[in-house]
């Protein structure tokens, strides 16, 4: 029996074209599946906002090493993840100074803003260095706007902001108008000095006024005006504010401060009454009393005269003083002389801020009817050992001797800011606050 052969038929020729065809589709498409896939370009996802990270708190914030406390000094400022500013959720009190001297430029110098008091102008006093202008803060959760004089301008359109409180203030409403007098022409500002009362004056299309007014304990004392420089004889009418408050009245936004006259020691001579009726009715009061009380009679002031609909208060909270280089492991150092760094060391917080006054000041502020909202600079300014204007200032009104620059110990002042310098940021803040 013969074996019967299987019979092949062959495909026509279309479709076996039409095979080949999809065969090559699908490799095509694979391949540039793959290669789509693998370009680096899809994995460029932005990081996410820290405002929504879940990441748990204990794994955000880990020891420093020496490495890497070196590399915080400089970042790429166009690589940031945190969320824009928001007053209410915003903490500026916890971050960390950034150096960028390509960056981070002042507004203005020493040599270019005319209303700078020389006691601020340290490189104009012959400072060498310079750095100390080139540090931004930055806040651990959002981005704090930069000073933008144009908008500074915008937001206090046809309204007055007066700075008031002790030579510290001084300092930070002369940051201010240095920051915006550059962009008004000469022609339409002005600065009018007194001795009690400054005001520096922008016309149209702007209408606004930048005033200080001396007023170093709040209250009334008998060293507003001369001042009294020997601070034991200095007398503190803790129950009155009248002399005052009538340049208060008014005014669109106040920012009020009051802490280093207090701080000359651990009594202040305390007075109820007229100081017609002379000044040997004085009581001798701690020192953190005699703030409540003052502070008290304040508040009180502001609660009755103040209506928040048409002014906001602001209170700046203690500049910090640099006197003790103890206090950041600098044995042998000269207070702050000599000083070009900030203290990198988080929550640094030295012997030169008193958290009784700031208690006290916070206790005060929460019982108030009136709303206040806090500039607080103390722990980010704590840091900053390196922007005080040491031996490059003034005491009494003249520059200091060779002879007094080279004793640092007796005669460098650590109180005081250098301008350009720190007062700058607290004006970022209140900027950002407005």
């Amino acid at each position: 029996m013969g074996i019967a052969k299987t019979t092949r038929r062959k495909l026509p020729p279309s479709i076996v074209a039409a095979v080949i065809c999809i065969l090559i589709v699908i490799t095509l498409f694979y391949t540039e599946t793959i290669s789509f896939l693998s370009s680096s370009s899809i994995f460029n996802f932005k990081s996410c906002s820290r405002k929504g990270n879940t990441m748990p708190k204990s794994s955000k914030l880990k020891p420093a090493t020496a490495d890497e406390k070196a590399d915080e000094e400089v970042v790429d400022l166009e690589v940031d993840d945190r969320f824009e500013f928001d007053p209410n959720e915003c903490t500026v009190t916890h971050g960390k100074w950034v150096f960028n001297r390509t960056s981070i430029k002042p507004l203005y110098s020493d040599r270019t803003c005319p209303y700078l008091d020389p006691q601020f102008s340290c490189v104009k006093n012959g400072r060498p260095d310079s750095d100390y202008r080139h540090w931004e803060w930055q806040p651990d959760d959002c981005v704090l706007p930069r000073f933008n004089p144009k908008v500074a301008l915008k937001k206090l359109q046809g309204k007055r902001l007066m700075f008031v409180g002790d030579s510290l203030q001084r300092n930070q409403w002369e940051s201010f108008v240095c920051m915006v007098e550059s962009v008004v022409p000469e022609k339409k500002k002005s600065m009018r000095s007194g001795h009690s009362h400054s005001v520096f004056k922008v016309k149209r299309p702007y209408n606004t006024s930048i005033e200080f007014y001396w007023a170093p304990f709040l209250v009334e004392s008998n060293s507003d005006n001369p001042i009294i420089g020997d601070a034991r004889k200095r007398v503190v009418k803790v129950d009155s504010v009248a002399k005052h408050t009538k340049f208060w009245q008014g005014v669109d936004i106040l920012a009020f401060n009051s802490y280093v006259w207090w701080m000359s020691g651990t009594k202040i001579k305390s007075l109820w009454g007229s100081f017609a009726n002379g000044e040997e009715g004085f009581e001798e009061l701690d020192t953190p009393v005699a703030y409540r009380i003052s502070l008290k009679t304040w508040a009180n002031w502001v609660d009755s005269n103040i209506d928040p609909t048409k002014t906001r208060v602001f209170f700046t909270t203690m500049s910090p003083t640099h006197s003790r280089s103890e206090d950041w492991n600098r044995v042998n150092g000269t207070r702050c002389y000599n000083e070009t760094r900030p203290v990198m060391r988080r929550g640094h917080w030295g012997t030169g801020s008193d958290k009784r006054m700031m208690g006290v000041v916070a206790d005060v502020a929460a019982k108030m009817k009136v709303p206040v909202t806090f500039i607080n600079i103390t722990q980010l300014s704590e840091y900053r050992k390196d922007g005080h204007a040491s031996v490059y200032g003034e005491l009494g009104g003249k520059l200091l001797s060779d002879e007094q620059r080279a004793d640092p110990l007796h005669y460098a002042d650590c109180i005081h800011w250098c301008l350009p310098g720190v007062p700058d940021t607290w004006n970022q803040i209140l900027l950002a606050y407005l």
